[in-house]
């Protein structure tokens, strides 16, 4: 991607930690707590996202750092600077709306000057930012258009160029993709990703979209209930989920409560399964008979004719203890690989993804009633908190 860079109101080291800072931020409605004493530290130039569902309370807290909500406690540092109790057309912030709340009536570069005109910029200088933020996001062969005649893309593009031009020190997004289509979806989330590395603007990001987190931000941080219960980047909270909500809301999964049933305490003992779990480490702090849960990710079982002899993955041998039987119940075709819903004798339902390479060396792809055996590696067991 081509075109002028918007220069950066920054003033500080970059990458510097704390950049901003929501220190210990509630927000009541009446009786009832939104956000909940959060606290959390974004780098400059970060990417930074809030995953969670609706209700969760992710956009009260974006719409108290953009000072359209004032919280019941705590305080939002930007740059140094304490910014709790500033208004909102006083922030050094810019928000880009779901709806992007472009206005009908304007063509492209009147929105994306709006904000420059309403703060008295000369003309000439409103007309020079204008033009390279349409540079940027591409729309510069558009000034002259109507929003009514852009395609959802190009309208984001144009809110985004209007967030931009007023060279904010942070950039919040709520739901920006979620008013476009799954293709362009898609092809949108790496191209705002660049767009906004280039212009090098710390921005946070709300969305209930794992996708868009996992594919598009630096670090993220889950919310439930008003409180953020796992923070990280995309791939620890993926590959190492802390709660059974943080494993089952990134990606799919298989989740198994058991009791410790060896005094080493790396054996658990599950209903739902005919054999023991072997985890990957002992629980030095567990007593035999607690309840432990854990998280195996569909990706992480492989499936054999019961007949067959384990095969290892990647040519090395791996502990394979952990296994199980189970009935071919439901069987999805992905593309890349084929999701597969095996119901075992306790009732209990696994699902398993299989890539299509591992299928062609079926003789016989399973079918619907047919019996597998299922093996994971001690590896994929996650314990959760």
């Amino acid at each position: 991607m081509t075109g002028p860079q918007i220069p950066s109101m920054q003033s500080s080291t970059l990458g510097e930690d704390g950049f901003l800072q929501v220190q210990e931020v509630s927000k009541k409605f009446g009786h009832v707590t939104v956000v909940d004493k959060v606290s959390l530290s974004i780098r400059r130039q970060e990417f930074f996202a809030l995953l969670g569902s609706s209700g969760c309370g992710k956009s009260t807290l974006l719409r108290i750092m953009a000072g359209l909500e004032t919280p019941t406690s705590g305080r939002i540092i930007l740059d140094g600077q304490d910014i709790t109790d500033l208004p909102a057309h006083q922030r050094p912030v810019n928000m880009m709306f779901q709806s992007y709340a472009l206005f009908p009536h304007m063509d492209v570069a009147a929105n994306v000057g709006y904000g420059l005109r309403r703060e008295g910029v000369a003309r000439a200088q409103i007309c020079e930012r204008v033009d390279e933020a349409l540079a940027l996001v591409q729309m510069g062969g558009y000034a002259a258009a109507m929003p009514a005649h852009l395609s959802g893309g190009q309208q984001q593009r144009v809110a985004l160029a209007r967030s931009l031009v007023k060279r904010p020190k942070l950039l919040l997004l709520d739901e920006p993709m979620s008013a476009l289509d799954k293709k362009i979806r898609q092809h949108t989330q790496f191209e705002l990703g660049s767009i906004l590395q280039k212009v090098g603007v710390t921005c946070l990001m709300v969305t209930h979209d794992q996708e868009e987190a996992m594919t598009m931000t630096d670090r993220l941080a889950v919310m439930s209930e008003g409180v953020i219960v796992q923070m990280g980047t995309p791939e620890s909270v993926y590959e190492a989920p802390n709660t059974r909500f943080s494993a089952e809301f990134i990606g799919s999964t298989n989740v198994f409560t058991g009791t410790l049933t060896a005094h080493a305490g790396d054996t658990l003992d599950c209903a739902e399964l005919a054999l023991p779990l072997q985890l990957p480490y002992a629980l030095a702090s567990a007593r035999q008979g607690q309840p432990v849960t854990v998280s195996i990710r569909p990706e992480r079982i492989r499936i054999s004719r019961p007949a067959d002899t384990d095969v290892p993955v990647s040519g090395r041998a791996e502990p394979t203890s952990n296994c199980a039987r189970g009935v071919v119940e439901q069987i999805g075709y992905m593309g890349s690989y084929t999701l597969y819903y095996l119901r075992l004798p306790s009732g209990r339902v696994v699902m398993a993804h299989v890539p299509r390479e591992v299928l062609a060396g079926f003789a016989q792809e399973p079918d619907y009633g047919d019996e597998l055996a299922l093996h994971w590696s001690v590896r994929s067991l996650v314990v959760l908190n």
